[in-house]
């Protein structure tokens, strides 16, 4: 399950994303990290990446043996809206809504969540028409120098 592309020469903020969570296996450990999953036995592979992208830390949890539990980091749990985003596809575009795996349900109001993109500023949801791209790639970073950047931060 090796990665199937290179992204770093590219100045896209999608492409950014794909480096560092692009992998198949990326989304899926994500996915039960959040469902609380956080120890070794149970992923048993491809860690490391996470963990060096600073989506994942390690925490020991047992001195003797040496034992060790994966933790989101602020980073990791930023990626929360693109998960429950990409389960809603699914839901609509491959089971059907009636037929999700799994449901969410907003804790506040008790109905069925769906998510939905809102501006920020003023809190209006959003549509792929109600945007307008604009490109800044002329001083832009690529993929690869904006990783080595937010590495080199990091340390």
């Amino acid at each position: 399950m090796g990665r199937t592309a290179d992204y770093t020469n590219e100045r896209c903020s999608v492409a950014a994303t794909l480096e560092v969570v692009g992998d198949p296996w990326t989304l899926l450990i994500l996915r039960d990290a959040f469902a609380g999953v956080k120890r070794f036995e149970q992923w048993q592979e491809r860690l490391k990446s996470l963990v060096s992208h600073g989506v994942m830390e390690t925490r020991r949890y047992s001195e003797r043996p040496p034992r060790h539990e994966y933790w989101l980091t602020e980073k990791g749990l930023a990626l929360s809206p693109v998960l429950l985003t990409m389960a809603e596809w699914g839901d609509r575009h491959v089971y059907g809504r009636d037929n999700s795996p799994v449901l969410f349900t907003h804790k506040a109001c008790g109905c069925a969540f769906h998510p939905v993109l809102a501006c920020e500023a003023c809190g209006e949801v959003v549509g792929r028409r109600d945007l307008e791209r604009s490109s800044r790639q002329a001083d832009s970073l690529t993929v690869g120098e904006a990783l080595e950047a937010a590495n080199m931060a990091a340390e």
